[in-house]
């Protein structure tokens, strides 16, 4: 027995070492997501803003069409941040794929792996459609501000702030929703989503952008 602990006790040393390491890393790299983090607020706002007026335009009405073109602009805005990400941690001469970077999708990849199966009951062929698709809007608002706080726990703080925005949010609306007798059109659930993924993200993006610019001024 004495000889197993031996053995298992340099193993728990590294492991308590190595994500002490990377705890410290996510402290001092805190200022360095914070700058980050502006552009692609920005992106997403902007993406999230141009996706709303689309779908109003075109009027995108059916549920399993709703469906598709918010997972198609969020996609898009995924993979906009992916590249803006990437290009920061090259110009910085880092590894993209960190331990920090890894701890941070670790957080936020639950809530969204749910957002993304709430979105699938009505989005392929087979999907229910007995679920109200005016519902979703306010269900992806609360995933996504679940995944944005657990981010926040190794980002600044402003980001818990911002995830619980969009928690309370989704709930006022879910419940203002569920007591309607009548359900809203879908063109005002693409002005929702519009203005909440589109504008608090721009919103954000915009008031870290001017924060860090004074920051650096002084």
């Amino acid at each position: 027995m004495l000889t197993l602990y031996c053995k298992v006790y340099p193993m728990e040393t590294n492991w308590a070492s190595e994500h002490l390491q990377i705890i410290r890393t996510l402290m001092e790299r805190s200022a360095v997501y914070r700058r980050a983090l502006a552009p692609i607020m920005i992106f997403c706002g902007v993406v999230g803003i141009a996706g709303g007026g689309a779908g109003w335009i075109l009027r995108v009405e059916s549920p399993r069409a709703f469906v598709l073109f918010w997972a198609g602009a969020a996609a898009f805005a995924f993979a906009g941040s992916f590249l803006l990400v990437r290009r920061q941690a090259l110009k910085d001469s880092e590894p993209f794929w960190s331990p920090p970077t890894r701890r941070i999708a670790q957080a936020m990849l639950p809530a969204l792996f749910v957002g993304c199966g709430a979105g699938a009951l009505l989005g392929l062929p087979q999907g229910s459609s007995e679920i109200p698709v005016w519902w979703l809007p306010s269900i992806w608002m609360g995933l996504y501000g679940c995944a944005i706080h657990a981010a926040g726990f190794f980002m600044p703080r402003g980001m818990k702030v911002f995830g619980w925005g969009y928690i309370l949010l989704g709930g006022a609306i879910f419940w203002c929703f569920t007591f309607l007798r009548e359900a809203p059109s879908m063109i005002r659930a693409h002005l929702l989503m519009g203005g909440a993924f589109g504008g608090l993200h721009l919103a954000y993006g915009i008031y870290l952008y001017f924060t860090e610019k004074r920051r650096n001024e002084s």
